[in-house]
């Protein structure tokens, strides 16, 4: 599993001009579930974006995390950061897990975030989505489980 993380002030996620999910300060993570992925990789990738310390303390330097800072979290299913480039000029997407397992651990991530913290927002799965976002710093890392 694979999350695309991104510090945030604000981020916003609209599906045919509705807002479907947002949150202030926090995180943006666009999630792809490529085939071998379980829940128990799920779980993982949660644990390292609620505590991944990617905000800055009193000194300026990367110490607090997601939790530390109270942060909004906004899971946004993303299949193409799974794509296979290492080729050609067309990305191949036989790394990518099957929309249904896609969909099933998508939505088991998003409702153990919602179970174990507090502000957790989604975009919705499956949907031509517009993200809008403001990265702050810009601070962004790769996550993979």
């Amino acid at each position: 599993m694979k999350g695309l993380l991104q510090r945030v002030s604000q981020a916003r996620v609209e599906v045919a001009g509705e807002t479907v999910g947002a949150i202030g300060q926090g995180l943006m993570v666009l999630v792809a579930v490529e085939p071998e992925d379980t829940p128990a990789s799920a779980d993982k990738l949660l644990h390292k974006l609620l505590n991944y310390r990617v905000f800055s303390d009193q000194g300026g330097k990367m110490n607090l995390s997601l939790k530390d800072v109270e942060g909004g979290l906004l899971l946004v299913s993303q299949f193409t950061l799974a794509a296979d480039t290492r080729s050609g000029l067309r990305p191949g997407f036989s790394t990518a897990a099957t929309p249904a397992l896609g969909e099933q651990l998508f939505e088991y991530l998003a409702g153990q975030a919602r179970a174990g913290y507090g502000t957790v927002a989604t975009g919705r799965f499956g949907a031509d989505m517009q993200v809008h976002l403001v990265n702050d710093g810009p601070v962004t890392f790769m996550l993979q489980t």
